[in-house]
């Protein structure tokens, strides 16, 4: 007897889709959640130990004793301090601001030469070797240049920071239009699109994963860049805020401030990570 079309198949195994027998499909039970982060907070669990063992042995050894305030104790503690105290927010927004201005400028930059190069054959041969040579430039070697040309530190880090972001935004976006189908823009032709409707209505709803991909690898490039970049003319923000602690030997300040960077870094990639899945035309199994 053929089965009907609503009827969903029990595979072996007793799992019934993609959901374990006795487990609705769709619904996140306490036994599902908790099998579902226990990998994440083993990897976790697993770095603090490596943390705290490496703080150990830096205070059990008198040559390093007086770096012991890297330690998690010490760290977590400072880190509440500079939460509660409002230093956390007044070092990061310096910080978040430089690496926004960054990636708009890399990604208004960015976007429109990843589309010509990625239609335009011409285009890609002329300009290939050239952003290939200047891609791989450390984008803080271009520091001196930058405190020339700009009046103000903020402007020579925003600089340094598209500089190091525009490069993952062009070549995402180029290879996201190289993957459209011909046929595509053959239908949008025959249907009377212009350029400007094949641009708004098959290219850039097509390619928003990759431009959301590529601003994805820009921000961890970017964030790496913004540290150092603060250490010199700036007094304000993260990589300030580092060496500030450095030079008055406040290691437990100095940790929390690195802790901090991860915990923001993290945040902005896992928001970009959702925005990715959520312009994805690409359907994703449940």
């Amino acid at each position: 007897m053929a089965q009907d079309a609503d009827t969903v198949p029990e595979t072996s195994g007793g799992v019934v889709g993609n959901a374990p027998l006795g487990e609705p499909a769709g619904h996140w039970t306490p036994k599902a959640i908790i099998r579902s982060a226990a990998p994440s907070l083993a990897g976790i669990a697993g770095l603090y130990a490596v943390w705290w063992l490496g703080g150990a042995i830096v205070a059990a050894n008198p040559d390093t004793s007086s770096f012991a305030d890297f330690a998690p104790g010490p760290t977590i503690a400072r880190f509440y301090d500079i939460v509660v105290s409002g230093e956390a927010t007044r070092d990061a927004i310096p910080s978040l601001y430089r690496v926004g201005m960054g990636l708009l400028w890399a990604t208004v930059i960015g976007v429109p030469v990843g589309i010509l190069i990625g239609r335009n054959k011409l285009a890609n041969d002329t300009a290939n070797i050239p952003f290939q040579f200047l891609r791989m430039i450390s984008p803080l070697s271009w520091m001196p240049i930058a405190v020339i040309a700009f009046a103000t530190w903020d402007d020579a880090i925003i600089f340094l920071v598209a500089v190091a972001a525009v490069w993952p935004i062009l070549f995402s976006t180029a290879a996201g239009v190289r993957r459209i189908d011909p046929a595509w823009f053959k239908v949008a032709r025959n249907l009377g699109a212009r350029p400007l409707h094949i641009l708004t209505t098959v290219i850039l709803p097509s390619i928003a994963p990759d431009i959301l991909t590529g601003i994805r690898l820009a921000l961890g490039v970017a964030w790496i860049v913004l540290v150092p970049a603060e250490y010199l003319g700036v007094t304000s923000g993260l990589g300030y805020a580092i060496n500030d602690a450095r030079d008055t030997l406040e290691y437990d300040r100095l940790a929390a401030i690195v802790l901090l960077i991860g915990i923001i870094g993290f945040l902005l990639d896992f928001a970009l990570q959702h925005l990715i899945q959520r312009f994805s035309w690409v359907r994703q199994d449940a």
